[in-house]
């Protein structure tokens, strides 16, 4: 158990450290807030379209870190021969695919946490025509990632330590102090007269988002197993743009009995059912934590079913 939480970490750790994923995380969240910041004059509706904008930036960003994270992780470790010297030793390669489908998990989650505080912070600062960008938490939440910055480069540069992972963790810890600051200390007017507050529904609605990424991170770690970066994200994007239209190309005729249409609606992942901006909109708030229950059983079942795929792949390559 010792070797698979040390291949577990090292996967993680070597995850962090990818300048790609300090870009992803930064580039993402600051879109995030970007978001909220301009005037849309939506007739009212300007809190749902920047929450609906933010969660889709947040799963794209997840989408492409997973494709990105699995392929780094696996696929560079099969050609360089890297996955050879660690199964040489008594490591199996299921335990070994496994532990490197945790790390990604841990990465992908990380990057989830930083994007939900963007998300939070996005649904304080939304405001109508007749509010205003909420300066004060642009202002506090860019002292905190300045600072992470800043923290990175002075134990590089003095402690030798390395800047993107610690750039990254320190972005975890000082985002979430400035969201603290910002929704504890700060006030917003989302309009006339009305105070702007943190939509907390939005919570559900990222847990979901992480549980469809650990989807996508198991079929892409199936697909490193034989394939490169570029058709691994091919596949991955093709599974996600035919899971998106899921109901309409396969649901109705499921529900016709057309066993072929019903077989396809089970394979192939219904990402509708992982969408809670919906919902929101329409005012449904008392089901999402046991929805997020269920969902965390189907995201375990259909992960575990691609791992499976995946380690009876990896079983018959050859790392030579």
């Amino acid at each position: 158990m010792r070797q698979f939480w040390n291949i577990a970490l090292n996967a993680f750790m070597e995850l962090i450290r990818q300048p790609v994923f300090l870009l992803l995380t930064t580039g993402s969240l600051l879109f995030e807030i970007f978001l909220a910041v301009p005037y849309y004059f939506a007739f009212g509706d300007e809190p749902k379209l920047v929450s609906n904008s933010v969660l889709a930036v947040m799963l794209l960003s997840g989408l492409f870190g997973a494709v990105l994270s699995a392929s780094a992780s696996l696929a560079r470790e099969i050609r360089t021969g890297t996955a050879l010297a660690v199964l040489s030793k008594p490591v199996g390669r299921a335990q070994f695919l496994l532990a490197k489908f945790a790390g990604l998990a841990a990465a992908l989650t990380v990057l989830t946490y930083v994007n939900m505080i963007g998300v939070l912070i996005a649904s304080r600062m939304a405001f109508d025509a007749y509010g205003k960008t909420d300066l004060p938490a642009i202002g506090i939440l860019a002292t905190g990632i300045a600072l992470a910055y800043a923290v990175a480069g002075f134990s590089n540069f003095f402690l030798r330590r390395p800047f993107v992972s610690n750039a990254v963790l320190g972005m975890m810890g000082l985002t979430t102090l400035a969201a603290f600051v910002i929704f504890q200390f700060t006030t917003q007017m989302e309009s006339m007269g009305t105070q702007a507050h943190v939509d907390w529904r939005l919570v559900p609605a990222g847990i979901l988002i992480l549980f469809a990424l650990w989807i996508v991170a198991a079929l892409a770690i199936a697909c490193s197993t034989r394939l490169d970066t570029i058709p691994t994200l091919a596949i991955c994007s093709g599974v996600f743009l035919l899971g998106l239209m899921s109901d309409y190309f396969f649901g109705k005729r499921a529900a016709a009995g057309e066993w072929w249409a019903s077989t396809l609606y089970s394979i192939i992942p219904n990402w509708q059912l992982f969408w809670l901006a919906d919902a929101l909109d329409m005012g449904k708030s008392t089901f999402h934590w046991g929805y997020v229950a269920k969902a965390f059983g189907y995201t375990v079942g259909y992960a575990g079913a691609a791992l499976a795929i995946a380690t009876a792949l990896f079983e018959e390559r050859e790392l030579n």
